[in-house]
């Protein structure tokens, strides 16, 4: 009887825990996907049958008309935005409501990492958001400019030099080593040639601190996602602990030679010392990076003096952490992304590169800030690639206070968030939805001229989220792709290979974006005329 007893409260147990969840959106009226026990909709991960984007895309078409859905992350709930109208509603209007994302560190197990902007919550957010927002504006990234083209230009310097006439390359690899030279120089103050020297330290070290598809990463990721109470009780971290102290002793060390010495560079650490120091000042309106920049939002002005706060050698080396995170892989990613369009559409890169030939001969030869970003058509280009391959498929928000989404349609009931719900806004099925971008699987950078922008409905277009959570390095990511495509085209035309993949396809099973056999690519040298 006692066994019979004992079998009895397992089951249980073990519905309440892993069954009874996932019954969570249908209990609301909300419609859902078909989860499977303990792995949620995440199957389609955890056994390799779908990418993230494909995941993403698919629940997203699923919830057809909807303005949402639910999905579950294993038992974990999260509701997929897909009305504009209702994403404005909470990433701005209701923004009060939706301040954090979801937490992947114990704050005491690593707290380097739970102190970057992306991963503060709250007050300590608020406070450092404001306090940095002023190192990214338009004029501190053309203060900057000069760094990053510099990066841009060795990269195109480096393959200028091969004697091959079709220089065949996988095109992830030489774009990483690209933005790690660009983060080396611009975030860590350190110069880097990670072409000429590929298995440098700086270069590794990131290598590793970006390996999310790892099967020991991935397998802390799950765990993290099933028992999230147990991995934070044992201050268990994502990533391991060397990459992570290397970068913090460059900070550290950097930080003590600068001010020992009173040495100013036109980088990243000098911005955020100034920040530390209070200085916000502008030196110039600065041309704006382009269209998929994201604004400033209002709601930090009536922060911005009130929660400052000072930055601690510690906050520096946890804001440059992230910034090197997301520079090394989304901004390579995007750069792939972009490369392999412009290589499948030869008018669009013929066009693209007569613009840049165009503004070089009227620069005498040297690239400013000012003339790169009055390239119409170059921004048309690059706004077309976030559009139709955003590098982060999806973000999510976090409930920080009760809300109510209220029914618009007559087969809608009230959806009541409590504390901890989390929102997900999917920026690869709106890019994708005919809705909203018809013809979605075109590339088409006509989408983005000054006679259709106005037709592109607001908040279905988010490469960059939106509302005050937005990503803070928009303008620096924008900036460096733009300076490396200049010159990449400038130099060579991007071509097909017999590697290259006529159609794309994500690799499956992947917590990140990436493509199935790599992004194979070739460069082949234009004749000076």
């Amino acid at each position: 009887m006692l066994t019979y007893l004992l079998v009895g409260a397992v089951a249980v147990g073990l519905w309440y825990l892993f069954i009874r969840p996932l019954s969570h959106f249908e209990r609301m009226g909300v419609k859902q996907l078909r989860p499977w026990p303990i792995v949620g909709d995440f199957h389609v991960l955890v056994f390799r049958t779908k990418s993230i984007g494909d995941f993403i895309k698919y629940a997203y078409d699923s919830f057809g008309k909807s303005r949402y859905g639910g999905t579950y992350q294993f038992t974990l709930p999260s509701l997929i935005l897909k009305d504009p109208e209702l994403i404005k509603q909470i990433t701005i209007k209701d923004f009060d409501h939706f301040t954090d994302h979801r937490a992947f560190v114990n704050p005491e197990a690593d707290p380097l990492w739970s102190n970057n902007l992306f991963a503060l919550t709250g007050q300590k957010w608020r406070e450092m958001r404001a306090t940095l927002s002023g190192s990214f504006t338009s004029s501190k990234m053309k203060h900057m400019f000069e760094v990053i083209n510099e990066a841009a230009q060795n990269f195109s310097t480096h393959f200028m030099k091969k004697k091959e006439n079709i220089i065949e390359l996988e095109m992830k690899d030489a774009f990483t080593r690209f933005t790690n030279d660009v983060i080396a120089t611009s975030a860590f103050g350190l110069k880097v040639d990670s072409l000429e020297e590929p298995n440098n330290t700086f270069y590794t070290m990131g290598k590793a601190i970006t390996n999310f598809s790892s099967f020991l990463v991935t397998l802390k990721f799950l765990f993290f996602m099933v028992l999230p109470s147990i991995f934070k009780h044992f201050k268990l971290t994502i990533v391991s602990r060397a990459p992570t102290t290397y970068f913090q002793n460059t900070i550290t060390e950097t930080i003590k030679v600068r001010e020992e010495k009173n040495i100013v560079r036109k980088d990243m650490i000098n911005l955020l010392l100034e920040a530390r120091k209070g200085k916000q000042t502008e030196e110039s309106n600065a041309i704006e990076t382009g269209y998929a920049t994201v604004q400033e939002d209002s709601y930090f002005d009536k922060v911005k003096f009130k929660q400052a706060k000072y930055l601690s050698d510690d906050d520096i080396t946890s804001q440059a952490l992230i910034f090197f995170i997301a520079g090394f892989d989304t901004v390579s990613t995007a750069l792939c992304y972009g490369a392999h369009e412009i290589a499948m559409n030869k008018d669009v890169q013929d066009k693209l590169r007569e613009e840049i030939r165009e503004t070089d001969k009227l620069n005498n030869g040297k690239l400013s800030y000012d003339a790169l970003l009055k390239m119409k058509y170059m921004d048309m280009v690059f706004s077309e690639i976030l559009r139709k391959w955003p590098p982060v498929f999806s973000i999510d928000r976090v409930c920080t206070k009760p809300y109510t989404i209220e029914p618009k349609y007559p087969d809608e009931k009230p959806v009541h968030l409590k504390v901890g719900d989390i929102c997900l806004l999917p920026m690869f099925g709106l890019h994708r939805d005919p809705k909203y971008f018809p013809k979605p699987e075109v590339f088409d950078p006509e989408r983005f001229s000054d006679e259709n922008r106005d037709q592109i409905i607001p908040y279905s277009y988010i490469p960059f989220g939106s509302g005050p959570r937005n990503c803070i390095g928009s303008r620096f990511a924008i900036l460096e792709c733009k300076a490396l495509i200049y010159n990449l085209l400038l130099n060579f035309e991007i071509v097909p290979t017999k590697k290259t993949a006529n159609s794309l396809k994500f690799a499956r099973g992947s917590f990140q974006n990436a493509v199935e056999g790599g992004f194979w690519l070739g460069l082949k040298r234009i004749e000076q005329q």
